[in-house]
């Protein structure tokens, strides 16, 4: 078995213990197994600037590298990371001091008629848009906790350690963020679950 096909068969923490002591095969594996799932995070939650999401990025791999002593090695490493990235986009947050404004006109034929049965039906473009619009209206932790969820793909338990709250907590966050999209879309009357659809519409 080749090198580094001996290092993808190590766990995060395993790795982890590697790269403190300056393994860079270890940093390697790490960086290809969580680089691609971090930057989608970025590009999320910084406002779809893939230059900025991509910066980020690279500065969280920079943090590792350089101090790997950071990592908590009580904790899951991905729960870890996760809680690193979304610190990071708190401080983004705070020293941009956005405020978003919701533009309803731009998706004035969000909604066509069909030729034929005269129902509603989707336009996937203006769908994706005034998704993206209902997510920049809500607050940092709920919009990070969604993104986990349903973009990346992070369990419950997962997220509550991430965000250090408790399984209720983030269950009642993902409750309301669902009602309050299903309230700003339901125009779409063709979607039978919005939830469904997040993974490969947003």
């Amino acid at each position: 078995m080749a090198v580094k096909d001996i290092y993808k068969e190590l766990s995060d923490e395993e790795l982890m213990d590697l790269v403190k002591k300056s393994d860079s095969n270890a940093f390697s594996a790490i960086y290809d197994r969580y680089a691609k799932m971090t930057l989608n995070f970025f590009y999320k939650m910084l406002w779809k600037d893939r230059e900025k999401a991509e910066d980020f990025v690279q500065d969280l791999f920079m943090k590792i590298v350089n101090k790997p002593e950071l990592y908590n090695s009580s904790r899951p490493f991905k729960t870890w990371l996760f809680s690193v990235a979304n610190n990071m986009c708190k401080n983004e947050y705070r020293k941009a001091e956005v405020r978003v404004n919701a533009a309803p006109e731009i998706f004035a034929n969000a909604v066509t008629k069909s030729s034929n049965k005269g129902d509603k039906r989707i336009d996937k473009d203006a769908f994706i848009g005034e998704l993206d619009i209902a997510l920049k209206e809500m607050d940092q932790v709920k919009r990070s906790t969604f993104i986990m969820r349903f973009k990346q793909g992070l369990s419950i338990k997962e997220i509550s350690e991430v965000l250090e709250c408790s399984q209720g907590t983030v269950k009642s966050r993902i409750f309301y963020t669902v009602k309050h999209l299903n309230k700003k879309l339901g125009h779409f009357k063709n979607i039978a679950c919005l939830t469904l659809l997040l993974n490969t519409l947003i």
